[in-house]
C-alpha cells in the first residue's frame, strides 16, 4: 500500500487546553476565532501552523528549480569550456603555440609527442583487432598465452608493482612531501607574523610623519624653507599607449618650475613613436615646463642602462633628489610635497617609496587577482618592513631617491633584470634607511593579458635569484648587524623568493597528484585545505571587496607557481631566459581625472590654435611630421591571437587524471582540490583568463 502524503496531522496537533470559546461574527468577511483558554491569545504564533501539503509542495518545487538552475549553469560552463578546448586545442583556430627558446626543450617535446602519438595509434589498433577477432600469429612456433596464463602474469606483475611501490617509491615521495610541508609551515608562519605586524601598525596608527607643514605661507616666511632641486625621470620604451598620460601627469606636479627638471628617457626603436613623444614634450615645453626629451643611440642595459646614462648628464649634478616613474604611472600633483619633506633633517634617509593604485583593477578576473596579490604586498609586506626594519625592495617606480645614496651605493648596474632591487640591497648594505608611505598612492596599470603577466612574473622571479648569487658575498662581508644579514639572506631572498615558488609548485602540482597513484604516501587534509584557505583569507584582508574571489585566488596562485618555479630555477642557475627583459604590454587605461584633463587640453587647442607659434624651427618640423602621420591612413589593427601554453596543459592533464584516481578511491577533499586545480590549469593553458592584446 502506498504511503499517504498527508502531513497536516504533523502541523495541526491537538494541544488544546481549557474550555473552548467560539465567537461567531455576523459579517461573513471575518473569520472564526478560537480561543483556547485565557492566555492563548497572547502566546507566540507558530509559523508552521498555517502550512499545508500544497505549500510544502511549492517549497520543494522552488528548491528543485534553484537546484536545476545551478546544475544548468554548471553544465553551460562545462559545455563552453569543452567548446574552447575543441576550438583552440584540436582545431587550433585563432591560437598560436608558445615558442620554446631552448632547442633542447623543443626536441624533448617532439620526442614526447611522437611517443604519445605512436602509443595511441597502437592502442587503437589493438582495440579494433580485439573487437574484430583478428588472428595475427600464424606461425606455429610462437606460443599464444591463454587467458589463465595472462591472469597469472598480470597478478604477478601487479604484486611486484605493489611491493616496489611500497618499499622504494612511497618513502621517497613521503620524505619529499614532509620537507615541503615543513617549508610550507615556515612560510605560513612568516605570513602570519607580517599580518600581525600590519594589525599592530593599524592599531597604533604608526606611520611616517612630517614635522609641521613646510609649505604653508607662514612657515615659508618664518622658517625660510627652500625647495630642493628635484630631478624627475620617466624611462620608457615603445610606450605608445601610455606616454601621453604619463608625461601629462608628471608635468602637472606642483613644484617650483625653477627647482624641477623632467627627463623623458625614450628608448623606443620605432621612429613614429619617437615623434609622438617628442611632440608631447614640445607641447609641455611651450607651456613653461622644464622638460627634456632624451633618446639613446646605443640601447644597452635595458632600464638600468637608460637610467645610468641619464644620471651621467652634466646638468644633473646640481640636483639633490631624483623621482622615478615608469611610463604607465600617473602621480598626483602633490606627490613631491608629500614625499620630499621626509628627507629634511633625516640625513640617513635614502629612499621614500609610495604605494601603487590601479586604474584597471576591475577590468577582468586576471586584474582582480593581481590586485589582491599586490595590495597584500604593499599594505602588509612593504609597510611592515618599512616600519620595523627601515628596509624593503624598491619597486622601481613611484619612489624618490637621494642622489647621494645612489652614488654611494654604486649607481645603477646592468647585471640583473631587477635593477631596482639591486640598488635597494646595495643601499641597505651601506647603511641607508627607507620609508614607505602607504597613504601616498600613484595610479598605474596591471597587465590585462596572461601572456604579459606571465612574462612580468618571470622577470620578477628570475632577477632576485640572479641578484642573490651576486650579492651573497657582499652581504656576508658587509658591516651591517647579524640580524640584518639574517633578514636579507633567510627571509628576503630564501624564504620569500626561493622557498615560496619551490614548495608551492612541488607540493601542490607534483607531490599531491603522485600521492593519488601511490597511496602509501599521503598528504594530510590540513595541508590541502585548511592552511591554504586560511592563508588566502589573510592575503585578501587588505582588499575586503575581493572576498568572493578567495577560491579563484588560491587556485590561480598555485597555477602561477609553474612560471615562478621555472623563473626561479633559470635565475639561480643562470639559464638562457634569466636575463630576458620584455616590456609589459599596456592598454593606456586612464582615470577620470585624466579624461577631464585631456578634454580640457583639446578644448584649449581648439580655442587657441596659436599656442605653438613661438616654437623653434626644429619643433615645428616635428609637429608637422606628427600631423602628417596622423593624417596618413592607419593600417588595420592586427588580429588578436591567443596562445596555447604547453606546460600548463600538461599539468592540467596530470591533475585531472589524479582527480579521477582520487574519485575512484573515494578521497573527497583531494578530489575537489585536484579537479578545480586541474580546471584552473586548463583555463590558463588555453589562455581563457585575461584579455589578449594585439
Amino acid at each position: 500500500m502506498a504511503p499517504r502524503l498527508d502531513f497536516s496531522e504533523w502541523w495541526t496537533k491537538d494541544t488544546r487546553k481549557g474550555t473552548p470559546v467560539i465567537v461567531t461574527m455576523e459579517n461573513p468577511n471575518y473569520s472564526i476565532l478560537e480561543i483556547n483558554g485565557p492566555g492563548a491569545a497572547f502566546r507566540p504564533v507558530d509559523k508552521d501552523r498555517g502550512k499545508n501539503a500544497k505549500q510544502f509542495t511549492w517549497v520543494l518545487l522552488l528548491k528543485a528549480h534553484r537546484a536545476v538552475g545551478c546544475v544548468t549553469w554548471l553544465a553551460t560552463v562545462l559545455w563552453t569550456l569543452l567548446g574552447a578546448v575543441k576550438t583552440r586545442l584540436f582545431f587550433g583556430r585563432g591560437v598560436t603555440m608558445e615558442s620554446d627558446k631552448s632547442s633542447k626543450e623543443r626536441f624533448l617535446f617532439k620526442v614526447i609527442r611522437g611517443f604519445l602519438l605512436i602509443s595511441l595509434a597502437i592502442l587503437v589498433f589493438e582495440v579494433v583487432a580485439h573487437l574484430k577477432g583478428w588472428h595475427y600469429f600464424q606461425n606455429s612456433h610462437l606460443h599464444i598465452p591463454q587467458t589463465s596464463e595472462i591472469r597469472g602474469w598480470l597478478h604477478m606483475i601487479f604484486v611486484a608493482w605493489l611491493t616496489f611501490r611500497a618499499d622504494y617509491i612511497a618513502p621517497t615521495i613521503q620524505a619529499l612531501s614532509n620537507f615541503c610541508v615543513a617549508l610550507f609551515i615556515i612560510q605560513s608562519i612568516d605570513r602570519m607574523v607580517l599580518c600581525i605586524g600590519c594589525f599592530w601598525i593599524k592599531l597604533k596608527k604608526i606611520k611616517p610623519t612630517i614635522i609641521g607643514d613646510p609649505f604653508k605661507s607662514e612657515d615659508l616666511e618664518g622658517n625660510n624653507y627652500e625647495y630642493p632641486m628635484v630631478l624627475v625621470q620617466i624611462p620608457m620604451c615603445n610606450e605608445k599607449e601610455v606616454y601621453e598620460q604619463s608625461i601629462s601627469a608628471v608635468c602637472q606636479i606642483d613644484w617650483p618650475k625653477d627647482r624641477i627638471l623632467i627627463q623623458v628617457l625614450d628608448d623606443s626603436d620605432d621612429e613614429s613613436i619617437q615623434n609622438l613623444i617628442k611632440a608631447e614634450v614640445s607641447r609641455w615645453s611651450q607651456r613653461g615646463i622644464n622638460v627634456i626629451y632624451r633618446h639613446r643611440l646605443v640601447r644597452t642595459g635595458y632600464k638600468a642602462g637608460n637610467l645610468k646614462s641619464a644620471m651621467g648628464c652634466d646638468y644633473v649634478r646640481g640636483y639633490e633628489f631624483v623621482a622615478i616613474f615608469d611610463a604607465d604611472f600617473q602621480p598626483n600633483s602633490d606627490y613631491l610635497k608629500k614625499t620630499v619633506p621626509h628627507f629634511k633633517d633625516n640625513p640617513e634617509l635614502g629612499l621614500v617609496q609610495a604605494r601603487w593604485a590601479f586604474v584597471n583593477k576591475d577590468e577582468n578576473l586576471l586584474t582582480r587577482l593581481q590586485n589582491i596579490n599586490l595590495c597584500f604586498h604593499f599594505e602588509v609586506e612593504q609597510q611592515v618592513n618599512g616600519v620595523f626594519l627601515n628596509f624593503f625592495g624598491f619597486n622601481g617606480t613611484a619612489g624618490v631617491w637621494r642622489i647621494k645614496a645612489l652614488e654611494d651605493s654604486g649607481g645603477w648596474l646592468e647585471r640583473t633584470t631587477v635593477e631596482d632591487m639591486d640598488i635597494a640591497v646595495r643601499a641597505h648594505l651601506n647603511g641607508w634607511k627607507f620609508i614607505y608611505l602607504n597613504d601616498v598612492k600613484v595610479l598605474c596599470e596591471v597587465p590585462e593579458s596572461y601572456e604579459a603577466y606571465k612574462k612580468q612574473q618571470h622577470r620578477w622571479h628570475s632577477g632576485p635569484m640572479q641578484l642573490f648569487r651576486l650579492c651573497l658575498p657582499s652581504i656576508i662581508h658587509s658591516k651591517i648587524t647579524i640580524w640584518k644579514k639574517a633578514n636579507l639572506i633567510l627571509l628576503f631572498f630564501l624564504l620569500r623568493k626561493l622557498i615560496l615558488p619551490f614548495y608551492s609548485f612541488t607540493l601542490f602540482c607534483i607531490i599531491l597528484p603522485l600521492t593519488m597513484f601511490v597511496p602509501e604516501a599521503e598528504l594530510p587534509i590540513w595541508v590541502i585545505c585548511y592552511i591554504p584557505v586560511f592563508m588566502s583569507f589573510l592575503n585578501i584582508l587588505p582588499t575586503p571587496r575581493s572576498f568572493p574571489f578567495i577560491v579563484p585566488y588560491l587556485l590561480f596562485e598555485n597555477t602561477m607557481s609553474v612560471t615562478k618555479f621555472h623563473a626561479m630555477v633559470s635565475g639561480l642557475f643562470q639559464l638562457g631566459s634569466s636575463y630576458e627583459w620584455v616590456i609589459t604590454k599596456k592598454t593606456g587605461r586612464a582615470s577620470e581625472s585624466d579624461l577631464i584633463a585631456a578634454a580640457e587640453r583639446e578644448s584649449k587647442t581648439l580655442t587657441h590654435p596659436q599656442i605653438y607659434r613661438g616654437a623653434s624651427d626644429s619643433k615645428l618640423s616635428e609637429l608637422n611630421k606628427l600631423k602628417e602621420q596622423q593624417e596618413a591612413p592607419q593600417p588595420p589593427p592586427p588580429k588578436k591571437v591567443n596562445k596555447i601554453y604547453r606546460k600548463e596543459l600538461a599539468l592540467a592533464c596530470l591533475l585531472l587524471t589524479a582527480a579521477v584516481r582520487s574519485l575512484l578511491s573515494a578521497q573527497g577533499v583531494h578530489f575537489y582540490f585536484l579537479l578545480f586545480q586541474g580546471v584552473s590549469f586548463l583555463l590558463v593553458g588555453l589562455d581563457l583568463i585575461g584579455e589578449q592584446m594585439s
